[in-house]
């Protein structure tokens, strides 16, 4: 490709998608022709966790978790999640009820530790958060 006087941007742009769409199709024409799985295995993975802005472990003398909850802010955005392993699935139900608000728990196979309860800005939270400040937007009566 040689750019001479006179010619535009155009056809070097035109010559570069020439190159990409043969380089394409020759990989393509040599690709295999094994059929497609059928079905893909299934891995266990946790779901995307925010990093946390604050967490919770029960301790001799701490505070409980309603009351932790309330020293820890009350913004909307904030997701609890309770963390735990499957043996412990009933003390998180438990902490869940103690908390008084919506709580995602996460039973973890390889954890563990004790059951953490922890705080973070989730992105899988937002539409609940949208919907909770809908309902928490005053309404104007109308006259």
């Amino acid at each position: 490709m040689i750019a001479r006087a006179g010619s535009g941007w155009q056809t070097v742009l035109a010559d570069l998608s020439l190159i990409l769409f043969m380089t394409t199709a020759a990989a393509v024409s040599e690709a295999s022709d094994a059929p497609a799985p059928t079905h893909l295995p299934q891995s266990a993975s946790l779901p995307a966790l925010a990093q946390p802005v604050a967490v919770w472990t029960a301790a001799p003398g701490g505070p409980g978790l309603a009351q932790w909850l309330g020293a820890a802010g009350s913004d909307l955005r904030l997701r609890l999640t309770i963390l735990a392993p499957p043996a412990a699935a009933a003390q998180a139900l438990a902490l869940s009820a103690e908390a008084g608000r919506p709580a995602r728990i996460v039973l973890d196979p390889e954890r563990s530790g004790p059951v953490q309860a922890m705080l973070g800005y989730d992105q899988s939270g937002l539409a609940q958060t949208l919907q909770r400040g809908r309902e928490l937007t005053p309404r104007i009566p109308e006259k």
